[in-house]
């Protein structure tokens, strides 16, 4: 697909909140991280999100104006408060989420100026935790109706998913991106499988999704592209931890198929995009892009 020449070539739908580490907070919810690394990568995405009138939606904002998101999506919720995780960090660098609710984000209103936004855009990000609640996730649903690349950035948070609206969230996805963990999680659901490749392949053909990107954190990436497969063993980095680098490969992805390349382009630059956020604190650090070639070892 060539540059677009929408305004908002790709608008991301969700959660967006503040992720209280043992370190301190940091602005987080996946929607808004993939969009802050689109942001960072020239790609112009649009957020379409709900916050509270408190100070720490008004911190939140003020945050995104300073990284250039476009905020004119955000909802503003005069009853709910701001979105909050709290997060522990794990032996493993792996992260144990407490999501609370009911918060601002979980009554994402429809209105006709979305209509228009999310047609015209080229992808669609969204992902299963916004489907909590009936009202963010009825507004998602007519979205879903008009949008054109659906990419479904799974995120499976116990206990904020049932295995239905998995399933009906995979039946709308052109790209899919989830983990090994919750890849063997939805394939077991149905059989029994030898190899991942198989689990896969399957879910391709079960629910028509054209692309489908597992990650490994650090044992890498495998995508299954155009009835081909693409491996790449990952970059490796001393971790800080691994909040958002997964939002960070799918924005790097996406800007990847946005400017044409090819699959194993995508995947490598994915990988090492995430690798990076990986080595930093936050899901959103400040780098110059020149720091994740450094680190993929090109000029």
């Amino acid at each position: 697909m060539p540059e677009s020449k929408n305004n908002f070539p790709v608008v991301c739908f969700g959660e967006t909140l503040w992720d209280f580490l043992p370190g301190g907070k940091l602005p987080g919810g996946a929607p808004v991280n993939v969009a802050c690394h689109l942001q960072k990568l020239g790609k112009n995405p649009a957020v379409i999100s709900r916050i509270g009138t408190d100070d720490l939606g008004k911190e939140l904002k003020n945050i995104f104006g300073l990284k250039k998101i476009h905020t004119g999506f955000i909802q503003t919720d005069n009853k709910n408060t701001t979105g909050k995780v709290l997060a522990k960090i794990m032996d493993n660098h792996e992260v144990s989420y407490e999501i609370l609710q009911p918060v601002a984000w979980d009554f994402i209103e429809w209105s006709e100026e979305l209509e228009n936004l999310v047609s015209s855009a080229d992808y669609f990000v969204f992902g299963s935790l916004v489907t909590r609640n009936s009202d963010s996730k009825n507004t998602l649903f007519r979205c879903l109706e008009i949008a054109n690349k659906k990419v479904l950035d799974i995120n499976l948070r116990p206990p904020h998913y049932t295995r239905e609206i998995v399933e009906e969230l995979l039946t709308k996805a052109d790209i899919l991106k989830l983990n090994l963990a919750e890849l063997q999680l939805i394939t077991g659901w149905f059989k029994m499988f030898s190899n991942d490749e198989d689990r896969i392949k399957w879910l391709k053909e079960k629910f028509s999704i054209d692309t489908i990107i597992v990650t490994k954190g650090g044992d890498g990436a495998l995508l299954f592209m155009n009835d081909r497969f693409y491996h790449h063993k990952g970059y490796k980095v001393d971790v800080s931890d691994t909040v958002g680098s997964g939002d960070a490969f799918l924005a790097a992805f996406i800007s990847k198929l946005i400017e044409n390349a090819q699959p194993s382009e995508a995947l490598d630059f994915a990988s090492g995009l995430g690798a990076f956020v990986a080595s930093r604190s936050g899901a959103c650090p400040d780098y110059d892009i020149k720091e994740v070639y450094d680190l993929m070892g090109r000029k």
